[in-house]
């Protein structure tokens, strides 16, 4: 707090323009950049001198420009590319792994805040490619006929 004091109005975290984040803004401007820079949404690769972005639009058409320089590209793609991961779907992935680890339902349950336990199962876990992960909490190494927690 010292560092970073709050502004007239109490913020802390607030945008460039010292008001309030807003959600819109902060998908817009930091989210979606940020699957484009991580290789989720579209892609950018070197050309030359510059950038070229390749992108799908929301009816499926591929696009393909050339830019200047890399965060003009990485602006235009996360702009108009269709789709991309959401914010609330790492909430979800962290369910998936929660239950995939082993633990128990009612547990991920509160960490979650769901009010019940098959919010949790039912929306927001996933079934996994990963198989093997999966099943490391059924593993039993001391081949007493009892599961061990994964440690």
């Amino acid at each position: 707090m010292a560092t970073y004091p709050p502004n007239a109005d109490g913020l802390i975290f607030t945008n460039e323009a010292g008001g309030p984040l807003r959600r819109t803004l902060f998908r817009s401007r930091v989210w979606k950049p940020s699957l484009v820079r991580a290789g989720l949404l579209g892609e950018i690769l070197p050309d030359g001198d510059g950038f070229e972005g390749r992108w799908s639009d929301d009816q499926g058409v591929k696009h393909v420009e050339r830019f200047a320089k890399h965060d003009q590209a990485v602006r235009h793609v996360a702009k108009f590319a269709a789709g991309g991961m959401t914010f609330h779907d790492l909430r979800h992935s962290y369910a998936t792994w929660l239950v995939d680890d082993g633990v128990p339902v009612n547990m991920a349950q509160w960490v979650l805040r769901h009010e019940h336990a098959s919010t949790t199962l039912q929306l927001y876990t996933r079934r996994t490619l990963d198989h093997e992960r999966s099943l490391k909490a059924l593993d039993d190494d001391d081949d007493d006929g009892l599961c061990q927690p994964v440690r």
